[in-house]
């Protein structure tokens, strides 16, 4: 077993993990926004909006 190996794929360096864990956080934020104004959007409209006709 060696040792010395170089780990497979890609290394990262730190301002790359740094930038991506900034996007991920940006991207979990832009989510999370995005449900709770569909939660707003279905309470503001009320129960109505289950009631369809088939």
């Amino acid at each position: 077993m060696d040792n010395n190996r170089k780990p497979d794929g890609i290394v990262l360096t730190e301002a790359q993990q740094k930038s991506r864990r900034r996007r991920s956080i940006a991207i979990a934020w832009a989510l999370g926004v995005l449900v709770v104004l569909f939660f707003a959007v279905t309470m503001v409209k009320g129960p109505g909006v289950l009631v369809r006709p088939m």
